[in-house]
């Protein structure tokens, strides 16, 4: 074996999140999807792990304002409750809230996405 040296791979920011979107999918392999792109399934579960981890980093393309039409009757201001489901991975978790504290769950909202 001569000169030759190993390197490693690297994976921009817009690969990494698009293998993990691919990977927070219900019913999904992440050695599949590892395999699909050409990465080692090891690199992919460290990529996870690392987002789990991170409280400050936010994947590219999840930090855009999504504008959401309401059907009429919310629109109106007839709904009970403010209801928001959360995913990270295979854990989902719904957060109900009354309405009339919508102020204090727009400063929850604010704080957990910081």
């Amino acid at each position: 074996m001569g000169s030759e040296r190993a390197t490693r791979r690297r994976y921009g920011a817009d690969v990494k999140a698009q293998v993990l979107a691919e990977c927070d999918e219900p019913g999904t392999s992440v050695a599949k999807i590892a395999m699909a792109h050409g990465i080692n399934a090891n690199v992919v579960h460290r990529w996870r792990q690392l987002a789990r981890e991170s409280t400050v980093a936010v994947k590219p393309g999840n930090s855009e304002f999504v504008p959401v039409t309401l059907p009429a009757e919310l629109a109106r201001g007839q709904a009970d409750d403010i209801q928001i489901q959360l995913r990270r991975g295979t854990t989902a978790m719904t957060i109900t809230w009354p309405v009339s504290a919508a102020t204090d769950f727009a400063t929850w909202m604010r704080e957990l996405l910081r």
